[in-house]
């Protein structure tokens, strides 16, 4: 007895102290509570707004097609009286019977929408006509003449079904045009059911033209529009087929969109939860672990884009904290080694820029200054060849200016060129007006005129050539010139650049290609330059499938080789 007491108190503590649930079960409670009743409130709600606009919809539509084919009707009428009108009034002028028939027949052949013209005697003829035409689909319009008969023009209901619905041929709506005798005289969509359907729900009392709703489907509006003059009676019937592709399909869609917002957010935040409770639970174990003096113990994550950042750093942090204080030496002396060329990199971006902009920026500008010369007069063909030269420098320069984020697409064989059948003899003439020769120093081009063609990228070429000349007149002695001179074979050609200094350590020569490497080093330094020049020349000269090689030897203090194919179809100069 006493323990089933003792029993009851602890099941009554326990419901005034319920278990603290876990963060999986929170977020789905908070979940469940917070987003998806709020969802599917929005959605009934929204789903009622949306049935009611379309409702309207359809109503509006109905009307607005009831009006069209009113104006329709009116517009047709008018034309077609003002025809008989005028066939009314020629008649009277003309001598016999058989000269109107004669004139009726030549109107029903120029206007095509009379089926058939004709005089007839009494108003009784002209309701037996009525009568025949309804039973052939056709319908009449008739004037009195002057004469008391009747003239009488014959219409196939085919051709008013044409006029009527012609801008509502893709309209399902069903449209009927009815006679004041209850003939129907024009349909669109007809179905006899449907027909007979809209007619016995006409009220009794109908209002003259005026777009009426009637009928007891609340999804299916059904209008009227009695007219007076002509006396005609529209009715526009919506199907269940419209109403089908209005609302109820928009009515499905818009709750299959919840249902698959709301699917989808379960999906995500189960995975959510699934990758939080794995991670959380590998931080229990390394705290476990740790203070049980396991300091080898490492957090090891289950990382996705459901593991939030702060989880990460907590495993970081961890994983820092008990990591070995020499590892952490060298990781942060790697960092700041990384760090250093970084510096170093940004602090001689500015000398690569100059460097490597120099020569378009003077040719712009001289020939800008030549241009802007009013002591001198310069003819067109100067002018013209001035232009083209600026133009194409200052396309040059665009280019160059990309080029200086070069580096890492020539580091990862990234660097576009465009590879074409290059003149180098022309390339090389060209670099060498280019060149920026302060020092006045001599070049001799021993490149003849009839080198062959080779295969490069033109304007590559050409910053290439001009890069090493400058290089080369930069680093020679006085009053030494700089070569120019080439060779070839059957698959390959070669120009080679030189001038006269110093002879190169071979150790030195090996590491000119490398970045931020330069001749003269930082103690003896009389050039400026960032030592960018031979890495980049290389990085071109092979993404154009050359060669480049560089050499020190007592005749030449300083050559480089560059190497490129031949273009095979074409040897020689024309």
């Amino acid at each position: 007895m006493e323990f089933s007491k003792l029993r009851k108190i602890h099941k009554i503590k326990k419901l005034l102290h319920p278990k603290r649930l876990k963060i999986a079960e929170q977020i789905l409670i908070v979940l469940f509570i917070a987003l998806l009743i709020p969802m599917i409130i929005s959605g009934l709600i929204i789903n009622n707004i949306n049935q009611q606009a379309m409702r309207k919809q359809l109503i509006n539509s109905a009307v607005l097609i009831a009006n069209m084919v009113s104006d329709e009707i009116d517009v047709f009428f008018k034309v077609v009286n003002g025809e008989l009108t005028q066939i009314n009034t020629t008649l009277n002028y003309l001598p016999n019977y058989e000269t109107k028939q004669k004139y009726l027949k030549n109107i029903q052949k120029d206007f095509s929408y009379f089926a058939d013209l004709k005089l007839v005697n009494t108003i009784d003829e002209v309701e037996r006509l009525k009568q025949r035409n309804k039973q052939e689909e056709k319908f009449i319009l008739y004037q009195k003449t002057i004469n008391n008969k009747y003239l009488v023009a014959v219409f196939n209901n085919s051709d008013l079904n044409n006029h009527m619905f012609k801008s509502l041929q893709d309209d399902a709506r069903q449209i009927y045009i009815i006679d004041s005798s209850g003939n129907m005289i024009s349909q669109h969509n007809y179905t006899e059911a449907l027909y007979n359907e809209s007619l016995s729900l006409l009220p009794k009392n109908i209002m003259d033209d005026i777009a009426v709703l009637y009928g007891n489907k609340k999804n299916q509006p059904i209008v009227y529009l009695h007219k007076t003059n002509p006396e005609l009676m529209i009715i526009v019937n919506t199907t269940e087929k419209i109403t089908n592709n209005t609302i109820n399909e928009n009515r499905f869609k818009l709750l299959m969109a919840v249902f698959i917002s709301s699917l989808s957010i379960f999906i995500i935040v189960a995975l959510y939860i699934y990758y939080m409770y794995i991670n959380i639970r590998q931080l229990f174990k390394g705290i476990m672990a740790v203070s049980k003096g396991s300091y080898e113990r490492r957090i090891r994550l289950l990382k996705s884009i459901f593991t939030p950042h702060e989880i990460v750093f907590l495993a970081s942090e961890f994983n820092k904290m008990a990591s070995e204080i020499h590892k952490s030496y060298i990781q942060l002396k790697e960092q700041n080694v990384k760090l250093e060329q970084l510096n170093e990199f940004r602090s001689n971006l500015i000398d690569t820029v100059s460097h490597e902009l120099r020569t378009p920026l003077t040719s712009i500008q001289g020939y800008t200054s030549r241009l802007l010369r009013t002591d001198i007069q310069i003819d067109e063909e100067t002018r013209q060849k001035s232009l083209r030269i600026i133009k194409k420098q200052s396309e040059r320069l665009k280019r160059l200016i990309e080029d200086l984020l070069v580096i890492p697409d020539i580091e990862r064989d990234r660097i576009r060129v465009a590879l074409e059948p290059v003149w180098i003899s022309d390339t090389v003439e060209t670099a060498i007006t280019l060149v920026k020769n302060n020092e006045e120093k001599e070049i001799i081009n021993n490149l003849s005129e009839d080198f062959p063609l080779v295969v490069a990228d033109k304007d590559r070429a050409e910053q290439v050539i001009v890069n090493l000349i400058e290089n080369a007149i930069k680093y020679s002695k006085e009053n030494t010139p700089i070569v120019i001179f080439g060779d070839y074979n059957a698959h390959e050609a070669t120009v080679s650049i030189a001038n006269q200094c110093d002879k190169i350590p071979e150790e030195k020569l090996n590491s000119l290609f490398e970045k931020f490497i330069r001749m003269d080093d930082k103690t003896t330094r009389t050039t400026r330059g960032t030592g960018l020049g031979l890495f980049i020349v290389k990085g071109l000269v092979e993404a154009m499938k050359g060669k480049i090689n560089i050499s020190s030897n007592e005749e030449y203090g300083f050559k480089v080789d560059i190497t490129l194919p031949l273009f095979k179809s074409v040897t020689l100069k024309p």
